[in-house]
C-alpha cells in the first residue's frame, strides 16, 4: 500500500472516529440540556425557560445570522418554514412541559420513538413507499410505547399524552425538514430558537419569577449548551455517514437515566426500560432498512 493510501486510510479513519466522538458528546450536551431544563422548571414557569434559553442561544447565534443574513430574504416555500417553526416551537414546550410531571427517562423514551413515527407517517405526509418488513418494525416500535406507557384507565396520564403528542410534532417536523433541505443550516436552527423565544416571551409574564444571578447563568447555560450541541451533531454528520453516527443518539436514554437518578433519584420502572430497548430495536432496524434501500437517511436532531 502506498503512503498516499495508508493517509488516506488513516484520515478517513480518524474523521469517522471525530465524528463519533461528536456525536457522543452531542447527546451528553442535549440530555444535560434537558436535564437542566427540567431542574429549572421546578421553580420558574415552561414560558421563561423557551424565553431566557432562546435569548442566549440567539445571542450566540447572532454573528453567524449577521454574516448570512441574504439566506433569510430568499427562503423556499415561507408558509412550510412557518409551519416548521411552529411544529418546534410546540415539540420543545411539550417535552419541557412533560418533564415538570414525568421522570426525564420516560420524557425521552417517548421522543425515542419519532424515527418510527417518521416512517409511518413518510407514506401519508411525502407518499414515500413503505414495506411489509418496515410496517412490521413500525407496530413492534409502537408496542414498545405502549409497554413504556402502560396503558390503563389508571395510569395514561396527560403528562404522557403530552409527551407522546411532542414526539408526534417532531416526527412531522422532521419530515418537513427533509423536504426543505435545501435551506441553510443557520436558518433552520436560528428560526427554531425565534420560534421558542416568541412564544416564550407570550407564557413568561404568566406566573413569572424574578430570576436571581445564578438562575440567570442557568438559564444562560441551557441556551449556550444547546447551540454546541447541535454545531456539534452538524459537523458530526459532516465528518462521517450518518449510518455510522446516528445510532449513537440512542445513547440519550443512557443519560437520561443517570441524571435523572442523581438528581431526581429516579429509578425507571422495568416497563419503561422493556418500552426502550422495543423502540430502540425497531428504530435501528428501520434505520438499516433504509440504508440497505438506499433511502434517504433519517437523521434525528433532539429537541432545541
Amino acid at each position: 500500500m502506498s503512503l498516499f493510501a495508508k493517509l488516506s486510510t488513516y484520515d478517513e479513519r480518524s474523521a469517522r472516529l471525530a465524528g463519533i466522538g461528536l456525536m457522543l458528546l452531542s447527546i451528553f450536551m442535549f440530555s444535560f440540556g434537558d436535564a437542566l431544563g427540567k431542574f429549572m422548571v421546578a421553580t420558574y414557569s415552561v414560558g421563561q425557560l423557551l424565553w431566557l434559553r432562546a435569548c442566549a442561544a440567539l445571542l450566540v447565534l447572532l454573528p453567524m445570522i449577521w454574516k448570512q443574513r441574504a439566506e433569510f430574504t430568499r427562503l423556499e416555500r415561507p408558509w412550510l418554514q412557518l409551519l416548521r417553526v411552529t411544529l418546534s416551537t410546540l415539540e420543545v414546550a411539550a417535552f419541557f412541559l412533560a418533564t415538570v410531571y414525568l421522570p426525564l427517562a420516560d420524557v425521552i423514551t417517548y421522543y425515542l420513538a419519532s424515527p418510527i413515527f417518521v416512517t409511518a407517517l413518510s407514506g401519508i405526509v411525502l407518499g414515500e413507499r413503505v414495506g411489509w418488513r418496515r410496517w412490521t418494525a413500525i407496530l413492534v416500535g409502537f408496542c414498545g410505547v405502549l409497554i413504556a406507557m402502560r396503558p390503563s384507565a389508571q395510569t395514561v396520564s396527560w403528562p404522557a399524552m403530552i409527551a407522546l403528542g411532542g414526539s408526534v410534532s417532531f416526527a412531522f417536523l422532521m419530515l418537513i425538514t427533509r423536504s426543505l433541505r435545501a435551506t441553510p443550516d443557520i436558518v433552520l436552527a436560528s428560526s427554531q430558537f425565534a420560534g421558542t423565544f416568541l412564544l416564550g416571551a407570550l407564557l413568561s409574564p404568566i406566573g413569572w419569577v424574578t430570576p436571581d444571578l445564578g438562575s440567570l447563568g442557568l438559564f444562560a447555560t441551557a441556551g449556550l449548551i444547546s447551540v454546541a450541541a447541535l454545531l456539534c451533531v452538524n459537523r458530526s454528520l459532516k465528518l462521517a455517514p450518518a449510518s455510522v453516527v446516528v445510532p449513537y443518539q440512542y445513547s440519550m436514554i443512557v443519560w437520561a437515566v443517570i441524571f435523572g437518578f442523581a438528581v431526581w433519584g429516579d429509578v425507571p420502572s422495568p416497563a419503561t426500560l422493556i418500552g426502550a430497548a422495543i423502540i430502540i430495536g425497531a428504530g435501528l432496524y428501520i434505520f438499516l432498512r433504509e440504508q440497505r434501500l438506499g433511502r434517504e437517511e433519517i437523521v434525528v436532531n433532539p429537541p432545541v
